[in-house]
């Protein structure tokens, strides 16, 4: 990366956190497409397995303590809720429901492959996904089937390990290694990996950064 790369990469998560600590706003909770809001503003859908820390990834890139509730019952979210950026709004960011239901009923999960799998196909709005992986094991078959979906479906997507801080560096490297692998094979996968931890604010504001250039603002 050159001086000028460097200093435009700079520039843009300097706006990047300055918008997110600006008007960040829950707007309303979607349990099925009837009830999505009108698609007036791009936006940022995140996904991930039950439990994956989501909801602290989302407290964190927003600088907020509890704009996403966090639930201790995988699963439990089962809707789209939708958050809005700036002000005026300048795009949405979409807490998708967990998946990797151990515990969920059949008839939950088929819900939620319908309401995901027909917003994914359907909104004109979306401009990107982020696949959150857990940073302690990697990719595992339901993200893989997550990923599988979004090639399906054509939608963009940066996977994002979390919870980063939980392991050694030399164990994190190989997960890195072997996730790149897996991104490297799916064909709607950006080819870079986004390193996080919510705990301890590491990758944020790159992520921040990375938020607003996909939603082009």
């Amino acid at each position: 990366m050159d001086e000028q790369e460097e200093a435009e990469r700079r520039e843009l998560e300097r706006r990047a956190n300055k918008l997110f600590s600006g008007r960040v706003e829950f707007l309303l909770s979607a349990p099925q497409l009837k009830f999505l809001p009108e698609p007036t503003v791009p936006e940022i859908a995140f996904c991930g397995r039950s439990n994956v820390g989501k909801s602290s990834l989302l407290n964190a890139l927003t600088n907020r303590k509890a704009i996403a509730r966090t639930s201790v019952t995988p699963g439990r979210t089962q809707e789209l809720n939708f958050f809005e950026i700036g002000d005026p709004t300048l795009f949405r960011l979409v807490d998708m429901p967990g998946y990797g239901f151990a515990k969920a009923p059949v008839k939950v999960v088929e819900k939620w492959k319908n309401l995901v799998k027909t917003y994914l196909r359907g909104r004109p709005v979306l401009a990107r996904t982020l696949v959150l992986v857990d940073g302690r094991h990697g990719p595992k078959d339901v993200d893989r089937e997550m990923m599988k979906m979004l090639d399906e479906a054509a939608v963009g997507y940066r996977v994002v390990l979390t919870k980063a801080d939980k392991m050694k560096a030399s164990e994190l490297a190989k997960v890195i290694e072997a996730t790149e692998a897996e991104a490297r094979k799916h064909v709607a996968a950006y080819p870079e990996i986004h390193v996080t931890s919510a705990e301890k604010g590491m990758g944020i504001g790159e992520l921040r950064a990375a938020v607003l250039a996909d939603a082009g603002v």
